[in-house]
């Protein structure tokens, strides 16, 4: 059967940035080899409704017409993935030295901003704390071998 929009769907997937590393896997043989195991995830094929925007348009795009048991490996562009790097994302907040001690850089942050909680990673760490609100996949290409699991029309 094969995959079209607004069916339901079981897929396994590895996602890689360009140089080839590991950014995530629901395989978990693919996460052991890799060295990115978590014992407290669950490894199974991930469910999802295509059309109702669970998943990344190129990534949806690219499994819309695949058959079941079909594999695949395809590209995903920024501009159909997390989106361009937007230097306006970066934003630099005063330092508190006793509360923000222990603020390094390359630390991933929450921050609750009127009352909305925002990811953001730590860029810089001086008298100021420099924060940057991009998706940690913005701007990237990202490559994604995937098997479809199960199709429900």
């Amino acid at each position: 059967m094969k995959a079209k929009e607004n069916s339901t769907v079981d897929i396994t997937y590895e996602g890689r940035l360009e140089d080839g590393k590991l950014f995530d896997t629901n395989n978990e043989t693919t996460a052991k080899r890799e060295n990115s195991y978590n014992e407290a995830r669950p490894y199974e094929p991930l469910h999802v409704q295509l059309g109702a925007g669970m998943v990344i348009k190129g990534f949806e795009n690219n499994i819309i017409g695949m058959e079941e048991g079909e594999e695949k490996t395809f590209k995903v562009t920024p501009e159909e993935g997390y989106g361009q790097r937007d230097e306006n994302l970066l934003k630099e907040f005063p330092k508190d030295p006793e509360k923000d001690k222990d603020i390094k850089e390359g630390m991933m942050l929450v921050v609750n901003i009127q009352e909305q909680e925002f990811p953001a990673v730590v860029t810089k760490v001086s008298d100021t704390i420099t924060l940057d609100f991009n998706h940690p996949l913005a701007g990237k290409i990202l490559t994604f071998k995937v098997k479809l699991v199960k199709v429900e029309n």
